[in-house]
C-alpha cells in the first residue's frame, strides 16, 4: 500500500471526525490583488505579452537606474488575502468550525472578507493590509502596504474581544493557528501574552494542537526571529506545536539556529525538520517546498512528493493550503505521512482550480493522482 492509499483510507476512516472541530485563526488579513506584469501590449484588455519570469522583471528594473521607467500591472482580481484567512477559508472548506481574529475592516467587514464571515465567527481587530500580487512562471512578488497591521496588540485583542471571550474561544478551540509573524510587528508581543497570561487560565483540551507560519523573516533580525522561535516552543507546555516553513523560511531558521546547510533533496528536507524540530523542542515541523514535502516529529521523519504542476491557475495562497490540509489531518488524528499527502493534495488542489477543496474534493484529487 503506497502513501497515497494509506492517505485515502485514513481520510475516509476519519469522516466523522469532521464533526464538531473547531480552530480559532489569526491574527492577519488583507486584500491581494493578483496581477499580470506586461512586457509588450499591442492592443486593449489582455492583449500583451507577460512579464514571465522574475530574472526578466529585475532586468527591467536594473536598466531603470538612473533613468525612469513605466511598468504595467494587469489587473486579474481582488481577493481574500493574507496568511490568516486563506488559511481559515481552507479550513472552513474541508469542515473545521472557524473563529477568525484578524484584520478584516475596522468599520465593515471588508467585501471579500464578507463570504468567510458568514461561514465563520469574526472578530475584526482593524483595517486589513494591501497586497499586489505579481506572479511569474518562477515564483511571485509580494508588493505589500500594511501599516494597519501596526494596530493588532495584546491590548487591542483583549478590549476588541474582551478577555473572557478570548479565553473561551481559545479553549474550544483543537486547532490554534498564529501566522504571518514577520508582517504583523507587535505579534511576538501577542504570543508572549498567550504564553504568559491568557493560556495559563484556559483549560487544557485533549490533542490541541497550535500551528505556526513566520511567512519569509527575511526582513526581520535575526535576534527577533530567535526570541519569536523561543517563545514558540514554550507553547508545548499548553498543547502540541507545529511549526510550518517552506523551503525558504526553513533554510532562514536554520541559518539563524546556527546549522549549516542542507540540500533540496528528501533527505536533505528532512534533516532540515528534525535538526530545527530538536533545537526548539517542538512536537511537529514541517517543510514543504513545491514539488514535496517533509515533516519531524518525535516519533521519526517523513516524506512524500508533491502533485507538481508547471502552469498553476493561482500561486498565491497555495502554502496556506498546505498548511490547513495539514493542520486538518493533524486534528483528525491522521499519520505524519498522511498529514503530509493531505497537505499536498490540498494546495494541489487550489492551484489548478483556485477554490479550496472541501473533504470531498481531498478524496477524489487523492484518488485521481497518478
Amino acid at each position: 500500500m503506497d502513501f497515497k492509499t494509506r492517505t485515502l483510507q485514513q481520510l475516509r476512516e476519519h469522516r466523522a471526525a469532521r464533526q464538531g472541530k473547531r480552530a480559532l485563526v489569526g491574527f492577519d488579513g488583507f486584500v491581494d490583488t493578483i496581477v499580470t506584469p506586461v512586457a509588450l501590449r499591442a492592443g486593449q484588455g489582455e492583449n500583451f505579452t507577460p512579464i514571465g519570469t522574475i530574472a526578466e522583471f529585475g532586468q527591467r528594473i536594473t536598466a531603470a537606474a538612473g533613468k525612469s521607467t513605466n511598468l504595467e500591472f494587469y489587473p486579474r482580481l481582488d481577493k481574500l488575502g493574507g496568511n490568516g484567512p486563506i488559511m481559515a477559508n481552507a479550513l472552513l472548506a474541508q469542515g473545521a468550525a472557524i473563529t477568525y481574529v484578524g484584520a478584516l475592516g475596522k468599520t465593515a467587514i471588508h467585501p471579500v472578507f464578507q463570504e468567510m464571515a458568514a461561514h465563520a465567527t469574526t472578530v475584526s481587530l482593524c483595517d486589513p493590509a494591501h497586497t499586489t500580487a505579481v506572479e511569474f512562471t518562477d515564483g511571485k512578488l509580494m508588493l505589500g502596504m500594511m501599516r494597519s497591521l501596526d494596530e493588532i496588540t495584546p491590548e487591542k485583542i483583549h478590549a476588541v474581544m474582551g478577555s473572557d471571550h478570548y479565553r473561551a474561544a481559545l479553549g474550544a478551540a483543537d486547532l490554534i493557528a498564529v501566522v504571518n509573524w514577520t508582517m504583523i510587528p507587535n505579534l511576538t508581543a501577542v504570543l508572549v501574552d498567550l504564553v504568559q497570561h491568557v493560556l495559563p487560565q484556559v483549560p487544557v483540551k485533549p490533542g490541541r494542537r497550535f500551528f505556526f507560519d513566520l511567512a519569509d523573516p527575511e526582513k526581520r533580525s535575526a535576534a527577533d526571529l530567535v526570541y519569536a522561535l523561543e517563545t514558540i516552543g514554550k507553547f508545548e507546555q499548553f498543547g502540541r506545536v507545529t511549526l510550518g516553513l517552506n523551503l525558504k523560511e526553513a533554510q532562514q531558521v536554520f541559518t539563524v539556529l546556527g546549522f549549516g546547510v542542507e540540500t533540496e533533496t528528501e533527505s536533505g528536507l528532512r534533516a532540515m525538520a528534525e535538526k530545527i524540530r530538536q533545537r526548539l523542542d517542538l512536537t511537529t515541523v514541517v517543510i514543504h517546498p513545491k514539488e514535496s514535502a517533509a515533516c519531524a516529529t518525535r516519533e521519526g521523519t517523513s516524506w512524500v512528493p508533491g502533485p507538481y504542476v508547471a502552469q498553476p491557475l493561482i500561486t498565491t495562497g497555495a502554502g496556506d493550503h498546505f498548511n490547513a490540509g495539514f493542520s486538518a489531518a493533524q486534528i483528525l488524528g491522521l499519520s505524519p505521512e498522511c498529514c503530509l499527502t493531505a497537505g499536498v493534495c490540498t494546495s494541489g488542489h487550489y492551484v489548478r482550480t483556485g477554490q479550496s477543496p472541501t473533504a470531498a474534493d481531498l478524496e477524489t484529487f487523492l484518488a485521481n493522482w497518478k
